[in-house]
């Protein structure tokens, strides 16, 4: 029998994994410089000032596309499953494209607020942030991969761990958005 996707006995080339581990390694590398050690163009901060605002909207719509996702696939409506994790994926595309020109022209914002417990709570969650957005990026880059070449079972497999960890990256972006707005 050929490999198709339709062999429930088909891999993944390792190439395809590969390439999908190292773009998201470089990525991540990329935004790890851009945020801790690229000069800002814009230090004061008077060009495109709404960018937080808008990259937590984003992470917002993204949330919402993926709830409505998961109760689409869990109804069986497969094209509204479809459109959902799609609309996610655009957002969070458009998020990571306004992420860089937010950093790039402002740099990274400083949390201000006084007060062990808050700040013990807003680093928890930034670090756990930062950490499974990391993981993410190649999690839900391999699900769409799977998913795009029809290998169902195992998009499903990984569905399960990418979903929550995806989800909980949207909500926590919006989260130290909020928290860094009201200790401005």
């Amino acid at each position: 029998m050929p490999a198709t996707t339709d062999n429930p006995n088909y891999r993944t080339p390792p190439s395809i994994i590969a390439a999908i581990i190292g773009i998201s390694a470089v990525a991540s590398l990329f935004l790890a410089w851009l945020v801790y050690y690229h000069q800002p163009v814009d230090v004061a901060g008077t060009h495109l000032r709404f960018l937080p605002a808008l990259n937590a909207a984003l992470n917002s719509l993204c949330t919402i596309f993926l709830l409505a996702g998961y109760r689409f696939i869990m109804q069986r409506k497969i094209t509204a499953h479809r459109n959902s994790m799609f609309g996610a994926f655009l957002v969070s595309s458009l998020f990571l494209v306004s992420y860089i020109v937010n950093h790039a022209l402002h740099g990274d914002m400083r949390f201000l607020a006084q007060g062990h417990a808050l700040r013990v709570t807003y680093f928890a969650l930034l670090i756990s942030h930062i950490f499974l957005s990391v993981v993410a990026l190649p999690m839900i880059l391999i699900t769409f991969f799977l998913s795009l070449t029809g290998r169902f079972p195992a998009h499903r497999r990984l569905a399960r761990w990418t979903y929550p960890i995806w989800l909980y990256v949207s909500v926590t972006g919006v989260v130290v958005y909020a928290m860094l707005a009201a200790y401005r």
